[in-house]
């Protein structure tokens, strides 16, 4: 097995099963071939990756909530809840 220095080899390990699309799959592969690793490594990466983008996301929702909380300018107000909204509900 391969550890990467974010995961400790003290770290306890729990046993997962998760099917992939064919596609998601040939490209996990893929990804672990040329970085010379594991799959299951690749796919942990590509997790933990994904949970702190969607942790920053969270953060950045609430820091333009707090903005428009304490915002004054109207203008800004309203700059900052097109974003909420963007955020919210896309495009």
């Amino acid at each position: 097995m391969v550890y990467s220095n974010a995961m400790s080899i003290a770290e306890k390990l729990v046993r997962q099963s998760v099917s992939l699309p064919v596609r998601v799959a040939r490209q996990v592969k893929s990804l672990a071939k040329t970085s010379n690793t594991s799959a299951n490594r690749i796919i942990v990466d590509l997790i933990e990756t994904g949970i702190e983008a969607r942790e920053q996301e969270r953060k950045r929702f609430f820091e333009l909530a707090d903005r428009l909380a304490h915002s004054r300018d109207a203008e800004d107000r309203k700059q900052l809840k097109a974003e909420l909204a963007r955020m919210t509900f896309g495009e």
